[in-house]
């Protein structure tokens, strides 16, 4: 018997349309071929599994398939379904309506991303979503390196060139105990806000950047204690236990300032309102899933950020 890769779906499918139609003139006929083209098909897949696949009647009644062109039929309709449902994904592929997107995340927007994600999941079940969340500097590697399709950040980045498209308000704030000396005065100056220990990100992170631009401009260069910490709920238990105050996203403290656990600060300035954007590199362009998801994010707008509450 002959390797495998001799066989041709031409091959199969006479075979086929012989079954089907009963003889190798109607089989023609179906498949648009002359008789002898079919026959030369048939004749050359016996040749190929060296077995006899077809009956043909002496009258000229018609053709039935042996016991092993019954074999080979069925494989045949299995072939045929396979092919048929990797055609179907293709297209799918192709218009969108399934892929794989990767979706990064600067950390400060943990707090709304899953969420989102569930609503895309709901309305483009075809589609996986894949969340990456890291800190401002791990997201636009993660775009310079295409290890995501697009991001959700503040502050598009100058490398690598994206096109970022606006999404919502992204307000900025600080934050204390309900204890604190300075919680609940009509205005904070700057002069008392400077003398406090800021707890703050890593550096790299978005807001990091922000608050020490904030703190710059308000204090003149004027240098404040600094306690670094590596994520925003760490920072959050700190400035509840009282061992600082903190420059942070809103976004990130809701439930605490709706409960009480935390008040913002009337200071100079703030709130801060910064956009959030969804980016993706300018050299780039989102394949149709990732599109499909881009779609269906601004067609949010801005519906799944959290709202703030000030205190």
């Amino acid at each position: 018997m002959r390797g495998l890769d001799a066989i041709t779906l031409k091959q199969l499918r006479a075979l086929y349309a012989v079954a089907r139609t009963g003889s190798i003139t109607a089989a023609a006929e179906s498949l648009r071929l002359t008789p002898p083209a079919v026959h030369s098909q048939i004749k050359g897949l016996e040749g190929i599994v060296e077995a006899t696949l077809l009956h043909r009647a002496t009258d000229s009644a018609g053709s039935q398939l042996t016991a092993e062109g019954q074999a080979l039929l069925r494989a045949a309709e299995r072939i045929e379904a396979v092919l048929s449902q990797g055609l179907s994904q293709v297209r799918a592929l192709s218009d969108g309506h399934a892929g794989r997107v990767t979706l990064g995340v600067v950390s400060t927007g943990k707090y709304f991303a899953p969420s989102l994600v569930k609503r895309l999941k709901e309305s483009l079940p075809g589609i996986e979503i894949v969340l990456r969340v890291g800190n401002r500097t791990e997201v636009i590697a993660d775009l310079e390196r295409g290890a995501v399709d697009m991001a959700i950040m503040g502050r598009p980045p100058r490398h690598p060139v994206v096109v970022a498209e606006p999404l919502g308000s992204h307000p900025h704030g600080i934050v204390a105990a309900p204890d604190h000396p300075l919680a609940g005065k009509p205005t904070v100056a700057a002069e008392a806000l400077m003398s406090e220990t800021f707890l703050a990100r890593e550096d790299g992170s978005g807001t990091r950047i922000l608050m020490a631009r904030y703190l710059d401009r308000i204090g003149e260069g004027q240098i404040v204690e600094m306690v670094e910490m590596g994520t925003n709920e760490t920072i959050k238990q700190a400035v509840i236990a009282g061992l600082g105050i903190a420059f942070l996203s809103l976004h990130t403290v809701m439930d605490e300032l709706r409960f009480g656990r935390l008040v913002q600060l009337n200071a100079p300035g703030l709130p801060i309102l910064r956009q959030w954007f969804l980016v993706w590199p300018d050299d780039a362009p989102l394949g149709p899933a990732a599109e499909r998801v881009h779609q269906a994010i601004v067609a949010l707008r801005g519906g799944f950020l959290p709202g703030t509450s000030a205190s």
